[in-house]
């Protein structure tokens, strides 16, 4: 139960702290639009988008007016797209991607995701398809999002699809290179996905999902931190038990918020409620960042010796209170760690305080990966594979979901800007070691076999 102070705080945060709904993500299922024929099978996912997500925005816009808590993002998310359309070659899957953009603008979702394959074991005809339409589907297209699930702890870590990637992330980058890349942007390599992700650019439809879901995402990260900063000055010598359980208390009142809100929209809308996913996603704007969490808690700036630590209370706190306050808790949940999108772990970055090694550091401890992470846009495609699966190996091994966004900006170099506007944001480019050299290692391919501990249950 909540004390009366604390639903006076809860009005607080919506005035004062940047507490929104940072998505409402719409799962429609596309698997029974299968058709050899593209004309027939992109009218069908068309004309399906079109009539489940005709009022998701009016409705979105509706409950949080009620409530006086903002849905920034409205979004849908479709069945993996290598599977719903498995007969196609990479042109035709360009031909898909247009449709589904289309799609999207016909119902002004901000975003789209689904145009995701899930190869962690190997991929089929369906899939290769999809991986090898991805530079023209990402760089033709504006609210397309794509998801490529490459590694699992029961599975191992499929390195031909992460060098194929590699390349792919290339060419994605230089057919956007008047933009800084920004195709790359919309492109997330996983391990351990979850089927129920509201976030992209991960978002997509599990095969074991409903016909259509709503799934949200809680924000949150300057409420954290305002919470932080109130109880340290009435008690400055708060412990860090002491701080993890105030952690916990924020995310428990932000999670039970997210959940009416995502709520009312599934019943506004007829659609099954799936889950709240309770992670910290920061904005560009000063006073919502995760990074200023961390110097709240006492630290120079996110990177420095302590960050790692830090992250883990964190996210862990996190975890708990939200799990708590809700009966469906799934996505990713827990603080993310996007580079660009978060100004004070930008400025992290230009400072010296953040390296691209601290930030694979801290990945082991948190909610995704190496998030939105701009590097040299010489940067070989056998470099971005190696950096890729170091990643992959993060989360195989500890049994985690992890990600890598990551944004070879062309005709840049480390320390130069990139520039990716709105949500996005901006960011100083990182260096990366071995850049443009060689790599035989990564180059053997083949399937790095599953972990010994997935062998128990």
């Amino acid at each position: 139960m909540l004390t009366h102070s604390e639903i006076l705080s809860v009005l607080d945060m919506l005035h004062h702290e940047h507490l929104d709904l940072r998505t409402v993500t719409l799962g429609i299922s596309l698997l029974d639009c299968a058709s050899d024929d593209l004309q027939r099978f992109t009218t069908k996912i068309h004309d399906r988008i079109a009539r489940k997500a005709e009022r998701l925005v009016a409705v979105c816009d509706q409950v949080g007016e009620k409530y006086g808590i903002p849905v920034v993002n409205k979004r849908v998310s479709v069945s993996p797209v290598a599977v719903a359309a498995a007969p196609f070659n990479a042109d035709q899957m360009v031909a898909v991607a247009h449709a589904l953009d289309k799609a999207a603008r016909a119902v002004n979702v901000d975003f789209i995701g689904g145009f995701t394959a899930l190869v962690e074991k190997g991929m089929a005809v369906g899939d290769r398809a999809l991986i090898d339409a991805l530079p023209r589907a990402l760089s033709e297209t504006e609210r397309l999002c794509a998801s490529i699930n490459v590694a699992a702890s029961r599975a191992g870590i499929n390195m031909d699809a992460i060098l194929l990637l590699g390349r792919q992330i290339k060419a994605a980058a230089e057919l956007t290179a008047d933009r800084d890349g920004i195709a790359c942007a919309k492109l997330c390599v996983f391990a351990n996905i979850p089927q129920d992700v509201p976030f992209m650019a991960g978002a997509y439809l599990g095969i074991g999902e409903a016909d259509a879901v709503i799934n949200v995402g809680v924000s949150g990260p300057g409420v954290v931190k305002k919470a932080i900063d109130r109880a340290l000055e009435a008690s400055p010598g708060m412990d860090l038990r002491q701080v993890a359980d105030l952690i916990k208390r924020t995310a428990y009142k932000v999670t039970r918020a997210g959940e009416l809100i995502g709520r009312e929209v599934a019943e506004g809308l007829g659609i099954p409620f799936g889950v709240v996913d309770l992670s910290l996603a920061p904005t560009p704007n000063v006073g919502d960042s995760v990074g200023e969490i961390f110097q709240s808690l006492g630290l120079l700036g996110i990177g420095v010796p302590g960050s790692t630590v830090a992250l883990a209370l964190l996210n862990d706190a996190v975890k708990k209170g939200g799990a708590f306050a809700g009966s469906n808790v799934g996505g990713l949940s827990g603080a993310f760690i996007p580079v660009s999108e978060d100004l004070n772990i930008s400025r992290a970055v230009q400072d010296g305080h953040l390296t691209l090694e601290k930030l694979e550091a801290m990945t082991s401890v948190c909610s995704v990966g190496l998030d939105m992470v701009a590097i040299p846009g010489d940067t070989s495609p056998e470099t971005l594979a190696a950096i890729i699966a170091d990643e992959m190996a993060i989360g195989v091994i500890n049994k985690k979901t992890t990600a890598a966004r990551i944004i070879p900006v062309p005709g840049k170099k480390a320390g130069d800007y990139a520039h990716f506007g709105g949500l996005l944001g901006e960011s100083i480019i990182l260096p990366v070691n071995n850049a443009r050299g060689d790599n035989p290692f990564i180059r053997r391919g083949g399937l790095i076999p599953s972990p010994i501990h997935s062998l128990t249950n």
